[in-house]
């Protein structure tokens, strides 16, 4: 254990060092770093989809949960993705050396701030090889130097991501040492990491609860602590029906193993006749298990065909991470609200509604890092949101809230310039 302790503080310092140097490099070369990337995803794909594949098949084989076995399978079309979103992230501005809020005093001195990197981010995250792409094209981009530590899972996939980022950032001009891998997956190795302050400057979790509070508990450095999803949306009396099935039903169904997946809808009193067997029939034959509450359940128990239970205790605040659902039916707005402050995780939360008053009251009175009015919450992500990728999506309101893409992975200092200015 002490030789891969060793590894792993070695591993640092090189990264440490690589960052110094990244932090000044162009915009041209982490570019093309960038299609480098995207470029061998796809030329190269035939060997990651077989390391995926032996992952894939000893995680089943050990009764892995079929969540985290869709979060940890790779495809070409998924491949296709990864390759688009890393593009995606070769096209935006680079914010590193922006200068804010730019001002001259009244002593004639100029004042502002400009954005640099953090440095070196750590990132410890289970079962989704696609995170080491998205969070190493973000760090190249940003300027930061990136240590990876996957989860046993993936780490066949995991390793062959980490060395097409390596191959293709060297290509380009890239420090060698500004994206390290850590091959091996004992436990106490993440111990370590976590006590690794003055070489990462931030840690950034990615998979279950118990991981990210593990490591939101244990850390030495900051922590991107987020990515549990209790999400809930809510039909309003004033709801479009159409609409709000269409919107519901994409937010359960469209891909029910991720953080911003319908958990539990609420349904206002004045329409859950109207509206309940609507979305319960959509819901019941994309398979969906429905856990109603006792006046959902009174709407629903005598419609045949529909897949439907009553709700648990247990059922309020879950995130399901599958194709389950629970439903609530609410007198007003206000229990709407009460309901989801109590529950809510604070990532994602939605309101169906064509009252103006009652969508600017949920934007105005939720609490969460994405609040929506009419659209499925299955939006947040970085890409979706414009930001090529993420490393996270952050459900804390310090550094950065939501998902997180190249401006939430930098810092500023100020910089002052004078013409020989003496403080009196």
């Amino acid at each position: 254990m002490q030789e891969a302790i060793d590894k792993l503080n070695a591993k640092g310092k090189a990264a440490r060092d690589a960052s110094r140097q990244l932090a000044h490099i162009s915009t041209q070369v982490k570019n093309r770093a960038l299609h480098n990337i995207a470029d061998s995803l796809m030329s190269r794909q035939e060997g990651i989809l077989a390391a995926n594949k032996m992952d894939y098949d000893e995680s089943k084989s050990a009764g892995m949960n079929e969540a985290m076995l869709d979060r940890l399978a790779l495809s070409p079309d998924r491949l296709e993705g990864m390759a688009q979103d890393v593009r995606g992230v070769a096209a935006l501005s680079d914010p590193v050396g922006e200068v804010l809020d730019m001002r001259k005093l009244t002593n004639g001195l100029q004042v502002g701030r400009r954005r640099v990197p953090l440095g070196v981010i750590g990132a410890i995250y289970e079962s989704r090889p696609n995170v080491t792409i998205d969070i190493s094209a973000l760090c190249l981009k940003s300027g930061n130097a990136i240590i990876l530590r996957g989860g046993r899972e993936a780490v066949r996939s995991n390793g062959a991501l980490a060395k097409i980022v390596q191959d293709a950032a060297i290509e380009a001009g890239i420090p060698k040492d500004a994206v390290q891998f850590i091959e091996s997956t004992e436990r106490e190795l993440v111990n370590h990491m976590l006590q690794m302050n003055g070489i990462i400057d931030l840690i950034v979790p990615r998979g279950g609860q118990g991981l990210i509070r593990m490591v939101a508990d244990n850390a030495t450095m900051p922590v991107l602590a987020g990515g549990v999803g209790v999400c809930h949306t809510y039909v309003d009396r004033g709801a479009d029906l159409d609409k709000a099935v269409a919107i519901a039903h994409n937010a359960k169904v469209q891909r029910p193993t991720v953080c911003n997946a319908l958990d539990t809808l609420l349904v206002h009193r004045d329409i859950a006749e109207s509206y309940l067997p609507r979305i319960a029939k959509e819901w019941s034959n994309s398979g969906v298990q429905i856990h109603c509450d006792e006046k959902a359940l009174k709407v629903l128990q005598d419609i045949p065909g529909l897949n439907i239970s009553a709700a648990t205790e247990e059922d309020w605040g879950k995130e399901f991470l599958s194709l389950t659902a629970a439903i609530r039916v609410v007198d007003s707005l206000d229990e709407a609200l009460a309901y989801v402050e109590r529950y809510s995780s604070g990532h994602s939360e939605a309101i169906i509604t064509e009252d103006y008053s009652a969508g600017m009251r949920f934007l105005d009175e939720v609490d969460a890092a994405c609040v929506y009015v009419n659209a499925s919450t299955r939006f947040t992500d970085g890409a979706q949101f414009g930001l090529g990728a993420e490393v996270g999506i952050s459900t804390q309101k310090f550094h950065a809230r939501g998902p997180m893409g190249l401006r939430e992975l930098t810092s500023y200092k100020w910089i002052i310039m004078g013409e020989g200015q003496m403080r009196p």
